[in-house]
């Protein structure tokens, strides 16, 4: 029979530079790209002030986990939650649609139905009884039958 090897730690991410990821090293590798471009399009206080927030937030998405999980994924979910939330309303004044009554069809050949009366104890609760007197109690007789 043929042996296969099975992957383990899947959700561990590879180290290629010292402790950093692949993805937290195309984050900042991202961020670093827009602080260039921000440093030639911009004068020094703002580009500082840009540089700043952009660094922040390429290591909230680069380090930050919350519940275990990276921050984008929970930004995502986030998002995804805010535009669908999961409370549903019932507005019972909208509308109503009419249907038809439904007819009433007797047959004849039915036989009538015997209801139980609410005064006696269900099989459920002889049951239980049994059970909690480890049975010594065997009920009426008349309701139960062999345990």
């Amino acid at each position: 029979m043929q042996q296969f090897t099975v992957p383990q730690f899947i959700d561990v991410e590879s180290k290629i530079i010292g402790p950093i990821t692949t993805r937290q090293f195309l984050i900042f590798l991202g961020a670093a790209v827009i602080i260039g471009i921000s440093y030639k399009v911009f004068d020094f206080s703002l580009f500082l002030t840009i540089g700043i927030i952009i660094f922040i937030i390429a290591g909230a998405f680069a380090f930050l986990k919350i519940n275990g999980r990276p921050f984008h994924l929970f930004l995502l979910n986030f998002i995804q939650t805010m535009r669908r939330p999961s409370l549903r309303v019932w507005n019972h004044q909208l509308g109503f649609i009419d249907t038809p009554a439904p007819m009433n069809i007797v047959k004849e050949e039915e036989a009538p139905v015997k209801k139980k009366e609410f005064y006696q104890t269900s099989r459920l609760a002889d049951l239980a009884l049994v059970v909690d007197t480890k049975g010594r109690y065997r009920g009426d007789g008349d309701n139960n039958e062999t345990v």
